[in-house]
């Protein structure tokens, strides 16, 4: 039998254990889930492209107008975005067919952007269980911050709760004896936002709320509603509806002579999709939450972080048009995944991509107010919070 020399040995093992070193981090360089290969990654949403929330269409078209521009550039990784966005008429029975296809038949690598509380509380349980990433869903309920009960589930956009208690706040600062008036949509959207003024109002919310009325998506008008607000003496009203009723309510309180301070949720703020079909001189002296840059007003004209966006809607949104901000809210959720999915490297599992999505840190997205970053851990899922009161003029929003 041939010796072997103990130093041989000792050199062979060395030499061993570097090989497995050294093919260690090869063989675990990619990682990948569902959705995802060398080149492509796969993403699902279902919107309302039809139906009464049709206008908020447009962010799903901003979010693949996105994707196009992102896939121009190489992608991300050289991996192309290849989104797939169903048209769900704003019917939560819809949204869940539709994100079934998405997960089981198209099996997305992730779920982005669904517009809507009651679609997206519609889903959501089903992708927790199946545990696929609903990443910045266009909805404001804090139900969507939620990393105990809904781990895969997360928002963007400043909750419903702490945009209504910021009005409310604003209020009892300047107007502590208004008689406040609430127009809002008869399901957890419209009834989180109610819930949240009166938590913030205090023990006399209710001496302070004189009416609040109630409508359904569907509703042909919200007349009637707008005449009862005011006849109960209100002399502030809060809309927490969505563009459609928005504009019905502007133009109905400017038709019969009405003057009250009117606080609009901070989703239907958008110059062409409610105040331009409401009436621009009937929208003067409204307020809402700040989140994110007015596209329209000059003083953003030259800023350096929208220039890009501004380079984007000219080649990829020629037809779109810069008072709908929409388009630069779409742009800012999209921007947002991009980072999460640069982050997740060549690991793109659902896993990871959730993981990433749960720990951004002081990001910076251009389409913010000046001062607002993007933090969030695995604790914590709000993603954009700082919000700041402006009011319209009659062509833009003024920060106040």
């Amino acid at each position: 039998m041939r010796s072997v020399k103990p130093g041989w040995l000792a050199a062979s093992a060395a030499c061993l254990a570097a090989a497995v070193l050294w093919c260690a981090p090869a063989l675990a360089q990619k990682k990948y889930g569902p959705g995802v290969s060398d080149t492509e990654i796969r993403i699902g949403q279902s919107i309302a492209y039809s139906g009464p929330a049709s206008a908020y269409g447009q962010l799903g078209r901003a979010h693949a107008a996105y994707f196009k521009a992102l896939n121009d550039r190489g992608g991300i990784n050289g991996r192309k975005i290849n989104f797939i966005s169903l048209d769900d008429g704003f019917n939560p029975a819809k949204a869940v067919e539709a994100v079934r296809q998405l997960v089981e038949k198209e099996e997305v690598a992730l779920i982005f952007g669904n517009l809507g509380t009651p679609i997206n509380l519609a889903i959501r349980q089903y992708v927790n269980t199946q545990k696929v990433p609903h990443l910045f869903i266009a909805a404001g309920s804090v139900r969507f911050a939620d990393p105990q009960g809904f781990p895969w589930t997360m928002g963007w956009q400043p909750t419903l709760r702490g945009e209504s208690m910021f009005y409310a706040k604003a209020i009892l600062a300047t107007r502590p004896n208004a008689k406040i008036g609430v127009l809002y949509q008869d399901d957890d959207f419209g009834k989180e936002m109610l819930a949240g003024l009166k938590e913030a109002l205090g023990d006399r919310s209710g001496a302070r709320i004189v009416s609040a009325e109630s409508f359904q998506a569907t509703d042909p008008t919200v007349d009637s509603q707008i005449v009862s607000i005011q006849a109960a003496g209100a002399d502030t009203i809060m809309l927490f509806t969505y563009a459609k009723q928005a504009a019905q309510a502007i133009r109905k309180i400017h038709q019969i002579g009405w003057k009250p301070e009117t606080y609009l949720h901070l989703g239907s703020a958008s110059v062409g999709a409610t105040l331009e079909p409401a009436g621009l001189e009937r929208s003067i002296g409204i307020r809402t939450a700040g989140f994110i840059k007015d596209t329209t007003d000059p003083q953003w004209a030259n800023d350096p972080e929208l220039k890009p966006f501004f380079e984007w809607m000219k080649k990829y949104m020629p037809e779109a048009s810069l008072k709908d901000s929409l388009n630069l809210a779409g742009y800012a959720y999209a921007q947002t995944l991009e980072q999460v999915l640069r982050q997740c490297g060549d690991d793109l599992t659902r896993e990871n991509i959730m993981k990433q999505a749960a720990n951004l840190r002081e990001l910076r997205i251009g389409a913010l107010l000046p001062g607002s970053t993007i933090s969030t851990s695995p604790t914590d899922y709000r993603v954009v919070e700082y919000m700041k009161l402006q009011r319209f003029n009659g062509t833009v929003w003024v920060l106040e």
